[in-house]
């Protein structure tokens, strides 16, 4: 056994953009174990909602993560409504996957940027984040916000989207299509990416469930769940895959949410296609009786909202359980063995958000 070193690795770090913070017990230059330290930006969002009302908070949840701000507003509305029986409309529902699948493209787009400046490629992150400003105009077009949209509200969405405006965020993905098919190619093909990437940080499709996985972190271990296959929104209209690869390492999460950028397009154009008119919200009225959870498939994976309303405006309780919390068990597990130069790509590559993950 060779003398083992304590190391500190974040929350300030020249690779991550995320805040995290992880002791890192080293023999020599080997990762043997990872502890995590939790709670650097906690800010007590669930606790608000003994100060916000219910309608207020949609607000709050949207605050919970710059990256998925839409699909957090939306996972809290689609809980609240439960507990109230509201029936959304048709219309709205495929509104807010649009919102959804664009916030897929745009954070993956930015992940595949993060990953490749962590490289070293910095033409290839600048590329990257070239075609990301297209998806950013589009909500910029559709909701006035590049970040924080507020669009989604309790009974649908407050905001709707032309048949001419559609006809334009279509031909945007015309046009960028093919940079898109470029980047995936450098990514999947170039033999020094590959180099760094193929075989390191490897997770068993067995240890990806055992460890809670979630999201393309399990799907690149062979594990097919998504939780848009359940149905919700306007999912049960459109066809698409679920990006799976059996290799578990840290290409397989690239090639995974490659895949899923090009899928999400898709969803994009078949709601254009098959969206129906008619109202986009039904009024809301009552308070929230009960409790209930909502599921759905953000970027990085699976994330659960459960609401528990006691028929006032305030909510009793409030709980969200996001993807990068469910995925830091595995990430540990895979830290186990590596070097520790090869830290900072593997833990990029679970996508990690710590903003999410403190709340």
């Amino acid at each position: 056994m060779g003398r083992r070193t304590i190391l500190p690795f974040g929350p300030q770090h020249p690779v991550l953009p995320e805040p995290i913070h992880l002791d890192l017990i080293l023999e020599d230059e080997v990762v043997v174990e990872a502890v995590p330290s939790i709670g650097y930006i906690h800010r007590g969002l669930e606790k608000l909602v003994e100060k916000k009302d219910f309608q207020e908070y949609v607000h709050v949840a949207e605050r919970i993560c710059g990256i998925c701000s839409f699909m957090h507003g939306m996972g809290y509305c689609m809980a609240v409504e439960r507990t109230m029986g509201v029936k959304v409309p048709e219309r709205a529902e495929f509104l807010r996957t649009v919102w959804a699948e664009l916030s897929r493209v745009h954070s993956h787009l930015m992940w595949l940027g993060l990953l490749a400046d962590a490289l070293g490629f910095e033409s290839l992150f600048m590329h990257c984040w070239r075609l990301r400003e297209y998806v950013l105009d589009i909500f910029d077009m559709t909701t006035g916000g590049r970040v924080i949209f507020s669009v989604c509200k309790l009974g649908g969405v407050r905001k709707d989207i032309s048949r001419e405006t559609m006809m334009k965020i279509l031909d945007t993905f015309d046009k960028i299509e093919g940079g898109i098919k470029e980047i995936t190619r450098v990514f999947t093909a170039d033999a020094s990416v590959s180099h760094r990437l193929t075989g390191l940080g490897a997770l068993t499709g067995e240890d990806a469930r055992s460890l809670g996985a979630v999201g393309p972190m399990a799907r690149a271990s062979g594990v097919g769940e998504d939780a848009r296959a359940a149905g919700y929104a306007a999912y049960p209209y459109v066809k698409f895959g679920v990006q799976t690869d059996t290799a578990g390492d840290c290409m397989a999460r690239v090639k995974v949410r490659t895949g899923e950028i090009f899928e999400a397009i898709g969803i994009i154009r078949q709601c254009a296609e098959l969206m129906p008119d008619g109202p986009t919200d039904t009024k809301v009225t009552g308070f929230p009786s009960g409790e209930a959870f909502a599921r759905l498939e953000q970027p990085r994976g699976e994330v659960l909202y459960y609401v528990k309303g006691g028929g006032t405006k305030f909510l009793e309780r409030f709980r969200v359980r996001t993807p990068t919390f469910a995925n830091l068990a595995a990430l540990l597990e895979m830290l186990k063995g590596v070097e520790l130069a090869d830290v900072p790509a593997l833990v990029l590559t679970i996508d990690p958000c710590i903003s999410c993950t403190e709340r």
